[in-house]
């Protein structure tokens, strides 16, 4: 009996070796990880870079949605549509708002198959409610269209304000198309009224 748990333990630790172990880093080290990966990937070094965000995408969102985008355009490794998709998916119901609307996109514009607005209008809502102008400007056009989501054009309006105070391009032009006062431009003087 006693050889044969024996056996068994050698039989589990080879297959830990073979498929390789989790590490688990400290804070420290993830951030020393994490922007060793930024500097590849600023200096042009794509598969340095892919492979250091895929060293820690278990513990960090940040690198998760990293790998996600470069998967994406295929920088640093074979472009994958649905293994981005896969991996931004994972980033955005972490809770990453960047993540949530990289996802978005991918399924309005239909990256890794055909559009999905419907499935891309939860992660879009959860982008804009955490402030991300573009994710806001997208989700104003829905509201705007009424296609996917009952037509609103108040919170088209909203949506717009929001996207043009950070300067999303198009966003000014859209709420003025919608009659919206333009951020940052001076309200209209109010006419006199009588005493």
């Amino acid at each position: 009996m006693r050889m044969r748990l024996t056996a068994l333990f050698l039989a589990c630790l080879c297959v830990t070796f073979a498929s390789g172990c989790a590490v688990a880093h400290d804070t420290e080290e993830l951030k020393s990880i994490f922007d060793q990966g930024v500097a590849a990937y600023d200096a042009g070094k794509y598969e340095d870079a892919f492979k250091l965000f895929q060293s820690i995408d278990d513990e960090d969102v940040a690198a998760m949605r990293n790998e996600g985008l470069m998967l994406r355009k295929g920088l640093g490794t074979p472009k994958d549509p649905k293994a981005a998709e896969d991996m931004l998916q994972r980033a955005a119901e972490a809770g990453l708002p960047t993540a949530q609307f990289d996802l978005a996109e991918m399924l309005l514009d239909g990256e890794a198959g055909d559009p999905d607005p419907k499935a891309a209008l939860p992660w879009l809502t959860q982008a804009a409610a955490s402030h991300h102008a573009i994710a806001e400007y997208r989700l104003g056009i829905l509201y705007e269209e009424g296609t996917v989501v009952d037509k609103d054009v108040r919170a088209a309006r909203t949506l717009y304000a929001d996207a043009a105070a950070a300067g999303v391009p198009g966003a000014k032009e859209r709420l003025a198309a919608l009659g919206g006062p333009i951020p940052g431009a001076e309200p209209p003087e109010s006419p006199p009224t009588k005493p």
